[in-house]
């Protein structure tokens, strides 16, 4: 894989944590995810970051692993 960092939109960031896409541009303006813009001023999030926030929601990350 190459060594550039996957990005996701705002509507796949908002998929994964099941909220409205514009929870997750709330999120970035309070400084809880770091968004990157696009030469068009559109917000990208790191897709390890947005992993990483996920993973430490308690319960969260478990119970899609659990229901298998």
């Amino acid at each position: 894989m190459s060594d550039q960092e996957v990005l996701l939109t705002p509507s796949e960031v908002a998929a994964l944590f099941r909220v409205d896409p514009k929870t997750v541009t709330r999120w970035a303006k309070a400084g809880k995810l770091t968004s990157i813009r696009t030469l068009g001023g559109h917000r990208r999030y790191k897709e390890s970051e947005v992993k990483a926030l996920l993973n430490s929601i308690p319960g969260e990350a478990t119970s899609s692993t659990e229901s298998r």
